[in-house]
C-alpha cells in the first residue's frame, strides 16, 4: 500500500475504535445518569439492564485485589492498545484490521473506566431463570467479537481459504 492510501486506510480503523469507545462510553453515562448503583431493569425474561462495577478482569477476576489490580490491567491496555494500533498499521487485509480495530475499541472503552472511575461499568446483563451471565458493557461485546474475528481470520488464512498473500509471494 502506498503512503497516503496505508494512512488513510490506518486512520479509518483507528477513528472507527474511537467510535466503539465513545458509543461505550456514552451508554455508562447514560446508565451512571439514570440508575443507582446495583439498580435492575427487567426488559425480557432473560435480559437485565443493571448498573454493576467490575473492579477487576473478565468474570471480575481479582476484583478483590485490593487495588493493585486498576493500575496493572491499565498497564496491559496499554500496551495491547499499542500493540494493536501498530497490527492495524501493519496489516493488509480489510478484515484483520477491522477485527483488531474493534478489540482495541473495546480495550480503549474499558480502560478509559479504570483510568476516570477506578472500575468498569457494567449493564448488559443475560440469565436464564436463576443462572446470569456476568454482567458486561459494548466495549466487551466488541472485544469479544474481535478476538472470534482474528481467531477465524488466523484460521481460515492457515488453510487458504480467501488468502492471496501465498499467490503474491509464489507468484
Amino acid at each position: 500500500m502506498s503512503g497516503d492510501r496505508s494512512r488513510f486506510f490506518t486512520l479509518n480503523f483507528l477513528g472507527f475504535s474511537t467510535l466503539i469507545a465513545l458509543a461505550d462510553q456514552a451508554i455508562k453515562w447514560l446508565v451512571q445518569q439514570s440508575m443507582a448503583y446495583g439498580q435492575s431493569v427487567e426488559i425480557t425474561s432473560f435480559f437485565n439492564w443493571v448498573h454493576v462495577w467490575n473492579k477487576g478482569a473478565a468474570f471480575s477476576l481479582f476484583a478483590d485485589g485490593g487495588g493493585w489490580q486498576r493500575y496493572f490491567f491499565i498497564a496491559i491496555a496499554v500496551v495491547v492498545s499499542a500493540v494493536l494500533v501498530k497490527l492495524i498499521r501493519d496489516s493488509h487485509q480489510r478484515t484483520e484490521a477491522l477485527a483488531y480495530a474493534m478489540v482495541l475499541g473495546g480495550a480503549l472503552g474499558n480502560v478509559i473506566d479504570r483510568v476516570f472511575r477506578g472500575h468498569v461499568v457494567d449493564y448488559l446483563d443475560f440469565h436464564w431463570q436463576s443462572w446470569h451471565w456476568p454482567a458486561f458493557n459494548l466495549a466487551d461485546v466488541f472485544i469479544v467479537l474481535g478476538v472470534i474475528m482474528i481467531l477465524v481470520t488466523g484460521f481460515t488464512a492457515e488453510k487458504g481459504v480467501g488468502n492471496n498473500t501465498k499467490n503474491r509471494q509464489n507468484g
